[in-house]
C-alpha cells in the first residue's frame, strides 16, 4: 500500500471515529431526554387519573343530591 493510499485510508478512519464519537454522546443525551419524557410521561397520567377519580366522585355526589331532592 502506497504512503499516499495509507493517509487516505488514515484518514477516512480519523472521520468515522470522530463521527462515531459524535453519534455515540448524541445517543447518550437523546438516551436522558427520553428517560425525562418517560418520567413526566408517568407523571401526567398519574394527575389524569387522579382528575379523573375526583370528576367521577364529584359527578356521583351531584347524582346522589338529585335523587335526594
Amino acid at each position: 500500500m502506497s504512503d499516499r493510499l495509507l493517509q487516505e485510508v488514515e484518514k477516512r478512519l480519523d472521520v468515522l471515529i470522530s463521527r462515531c464519537k459524535h453519534l455515540e454522546k448524541e445517543n447518550m443525551s437523546l438516551r436522558g431526554k427520553e428517560s425525562e419524557w418517560q418520567q413526566e410521561r408517568a407523571r401526567l397520567m398519574e394527575k389524569n387519573e387522579l382528575a379523573r377519580s375526583r370528576v367521577e366522585a364529584m359527578i356521583n355526589r351531584l347524582k346522589s343530591l338529585e335523587a335526594e331532592s
